[in-house]
Formats: structure tokens, C-alpha cells, sequence
């Protein structure tokens, strides 16, 4: 077997939070919508690029938020973004540094866990 590698992730959301996903994830952490290909689009969910690889937003009809498995996003700024989700009306919540990198969690408006860390570490 080859070497293996994550192509992508996916969370799940309710039926019909397409819109609320977008503002999310698009419009407020500025990721990069994909279209889907026409025989998954009607299937619902969309898709993001952040990096190399993709987050997948599927839609779930017997939905449940993730509240302890999560994505982990690697930003620039962070400090900044922190500030703009919280400006959004998202809480924030700092945990300890990993090898030095600086991370905090909070939810998407569906209540699944998302975790943000510093890109490189800051020799804290």
C-alpha cells in the first residue's frame, strides 16, 4: 500500500443550513466555496478549500453536532481571527499550546467543535 494522506475532511450539518454554513465558513473565515459535481450537488452540503485539502459540509437528516471530534484549521493571524469570530458572536475558548502553537476552539452555528492554532509556532 502507498502512502495515505487526508484528501479531506467532513462535518455534518441539519438539512438546510447550506446558507448559515456559507456565512461560516466562506464569508466569515474566508474559505473558498468548490462546486460540487452535479451528481453530488443535489445531495445537499457544500465545500471548502483550506490548503491542500477540502472540508467537506455534508447534510445530515438525523443531524447531531460533534462536540469532542473536530477540524483542525492552521491560520496566519490568529489572534485576528479569534477576534472576528468572537465579533460574530461566536465564543471563544483558549486551550494550552501544542509544540508551541497557540490554538483556541469554538462552534460553527451548528454547534460542532472547531479548533484554530497557529500556523508555525511562537516559542511560547
Amino acid at each position: 500500500m502507498g502512502n495515505l494522506a487526508i484528501d479531506h475532511v467532513q462535518i455534518a450539518i441539519p438539512v438546510g443550513g447550506e446558507d448559515a454554513a456559507r456565512g461560516f465558513y466562506g464569508v466569515l473565515l474566508g474559505l473558498d466555496e468548490l462546486p460540487k459535481p452535479p451528481e453530488m450537488a443535489a445531495r445537499g452540503g457544500c465545500w471548502f478549500q483550506p490548503g491542500a485539502q477540502q472540508l467537506h459540509v455534508g447534510v445530515e437528516a438525523d443531524f447531531r453536532a460533534a462536540k469532542k471530534a473536530h477540524v483542525a484549521l492552521a491560520a496566519d493571524g490568529l489572534a485576528a481571527l479569534q477576534h472576528r469570530i468572537e465579533a460574530a458572536g461566536h465564543a471563544t475558548k483558549d486551550d494550552s499550546p501544542v509544540d508551541g502553537r497557540y490554538r483556541f476552539f469554538a462552534e460553527d452555528p451548528f454547534g460542532n467543535r472547531i479548533e484554530f492554532l497557529d500556523r508555525v509556532a511562537r516559542g511560547l
